[in-house]
């Protein structure tokens, strides 16, 4: 499915188009890369050294997405490649309120970093729901000011499925606060999700799984009419992760059933040996 560029609105000026046409290519889809879990996950598995796991697979991500200690230590500033940026947190993944996030980084400091766009996290259903949602609409302001885009990276409480009925809610909720992207999980009936959000809509890799079961989820999901991926370990702890991201690719790019994707990920992986 052609993912309509046009659907982002008219409103912007040609400094927020310009930072979108980054992101989301020309044939309106995207393969985002997620190296941003160190900030509430300490050395995850395959981040262990980011730039080291990570630079290889530059050639072949439409965007990288990592945090500002990430960029600026691990990634080569003479790199062409758009960056959103994390700029969200405040909790770990021991804490007792994980994802209650605030505000990291300054919309200054983004543009010094010559960021495309920026990321903030939400929570919806959770008791301090109000305090990422207020979060979210101070950091759409300042960006908007600067001709910025915000994705919303959108949760929902333990006690809410992440079936369409709440994605679509907290999708919905966070456009309608002013984020220019969305990143939600996928879902059965997920045209509800991308029918009901007026942007663009990625989906998230979620946990590792094995390589077929992610290439399956992220075609259902650019069949459903998501704008692509972004997608971090299922990436970047795969067993070949150079040969995972060139399948993912001809998934979003190309598109490749989840058959002919493995396909690209065992040539890949022959032809490096």
């Amino acid at each position: 499915m052609f993912y309509n560029l046009s659907r982002i609105g008219d409103d912007m000026d040609w400094g927020m188009k310009n930072r979108i046409s980054k992101i989301i290519k020309k044939d309106g889809h995207t393969v985002m890369l997620a190296v941003d879990h160190g900030y509430f996950m300490g050395p995850t598995t395959g981040l262990e050294n980011l730039g080291k796991t990570i630079v290889p697979l530059l050639p072949y991500a439409d965007t990288l997405m990592p945090t500002r200690g990430g960029l600026r230590n691990y990634i080569p500033a003479d790199i062409d490649i758009p960056i959103v940026l994390r700029v969200s947190g405040g909790t770990s993944i021991i804490g007792k309120e994980l994802l209650h996030e605030g505000i990291t980084v300054s919309m200054e400091e983004a543009i010094r970093l010559n960021v495309s766009g920026v990321a903030f996290s939400i929570m919806v259903g959770a008791d301090f729901e109000r305090d990422t949602l207020l979060g979210l609409t101070n950091v759409v302001d300042e960006a908007e000011r600067y001709g910025i885009p915000v994705l919303a990276v959108t949760a929902v409480g333990k006690e809410m499925k992440k079936d369409s009925k709440y994605l679509a809610l907290a999708s919905r909720m966070a456009a309608e606060l002013g984020a220019r992207i969305v990143k939600t999980y996928y879902c059965e009936d997920f045209e509800k999700v991308v029918d009901t959000c007026p942007v663009p809509v990625v989906i998230a890799g979620g946990k590792k799984t094995d390589e077929k079961t992610a290439l399956t989820t992220a075609y259902n999901a650019i069949q459903a009419g998501a704008a692509g991926v972004d997608m971090g370990r299922n990436i970047f702890q795969s067993s070949n992760p150079v040969a995972m991201i060139k399948a993912v690719r001809a998934i979003v790019h190309k598109k490749a059933t989840p058959d002919e994707a493995y396909e690209v990920f065992e040539k890949a992986g022959k032809s490096e040996r």
